[in-house]
């Protein structure tokens, strides 16, 4: 790694949330062994089933993980923003990558090989710690979906996920990132049509705006 490329990740590092414990002789180490990494637009990052063999920061840019039904429809497990990372839990275990990531804009991302993240973990209690967190905290999103699922009907998972991706904004809970209406109907289980039915019938009722490419949920 450069002197220029190395200073850069150096940077990079101390505004990375995992890594917000770490010291600055602790980041120099971490700084030494990791890599960065750009993705165009639409293409993978990892695919489902590929050996586990790097954990993956997010830098700028968005993306999506998503698996496929039996039919080979695609279905969007989560959205990643910048400070997001994935591949940890194959890299805990040794699983293959239990989905596939892909670039829903140009990517920059930080890497950290299995090995260099296993020494991290041993090394840096905060990091372990913020790790464990970020599990939970996904573990308990997977079983609110699951509920979501089971329990409420399209209007109910339409607005739970507009709660789920809406932001305060000068007192008013916006979603700020555009997204299809075929994008919601793969993190739903639901149709395109249907989802572009509830909306029409959710802002025909008042509850939500739509203002641009933002979605202002109102009420809420």
């Amino acid at each position: 790694m450069s002197a220029t490329n190395f200073g850069l990740s150096l940077v990079v590092l101390r505004n990375v949330p995992l890594f917000a414990g770490l010291n600055e002789v602790e980041l120099e180490k971490l700084s030494k062994v990791s890599g960065r990494k750009r993705v165009e637009r639409g293409a993978f990052v990892v695919r489902a089933g590929d050996d586990t063999d790097s954990l993956y920061i997010l830098l700028s840019g968005r993306a999506k993980v998503t698996n496929s039904d039996e039919e080979g429809r695609e279905i969007i497990l989560a959205w990643l923003g910048p400070g997001e990372f994935f591949g940890e839990m194959g890299l805990i275990d040794g699983s293959p990558r239990s989905a596939s990531v892909v670039a829903s804009e140009a990517c920059e991302l930080l890497c950290l090989s299995k090995d260099a993240f296993q020494r991290c973990m041993q090394d840096n209690f905060q990091v372990a710690q913020k790790l464990m967190q970020s599990l939970v905290r996904r573990l308990r999103e997977a079983d609110r979906k699951i509920e979501s699922l089971a329990l409420l009907d399209v209007y109910g998972r339409v607005a739970r996920l507009l709660l789920d991706l809406s932001e305060e904004v000068d007192g008013r809970r916006v979603v700020r990132k555009k997204i299809s209406k075929q994008d919601m109907a793969r993190m739903i289980g639901a149709s395109r049509e249907m989802v572009s039915k509830v909306m029409r019938d959710l802002e025909l009722s008042a509850y939500i705006h739509t203002e641009g490419d933002q979605v202002v949920i109102l009420g809420a």
